[in-house]
């Protein structure tokens, strides 16, 4: 579907529920199509935090780079004592 700035605006929560339902939304500014509304697709946390970590598997940190959890607490723990 396609619609004008000001018809969109008179009947923008019908537009967004018939977005959400799957059909294209374009909402048009002098005749020139300007936006297209369609539905957020979210994630679920176990899918967000798994693409996550396949991307830390495919892409590890460098050796120099890597350091173990006590490693790390040691390291911010000099750093707050030197800010003391």
């Amino acid at each position: 579907m396609q619609t004008n700035m000001l018809e969109s605006k008179n009947r923008f929560s019908e537009l967004v529920k018939r977005a959400q339902a799957g059909e294209e939304i374009v909402i048009t500014n002098r005749g020139v199509p300007a936006v297209r509304l369609e539905p957020v697709r979210t994630l679920s946390a176990g899918a967000a935090s798994g693409d996550i970590l396949g991307w830390l598997a495919r892409n590890p940190l460098p050796a120099h780079a890597r350091r173990s959890p006590e490693e790390i607490a040691a390291d911010i723990q000099r750093e707050r004592e030197e800010w003391s």
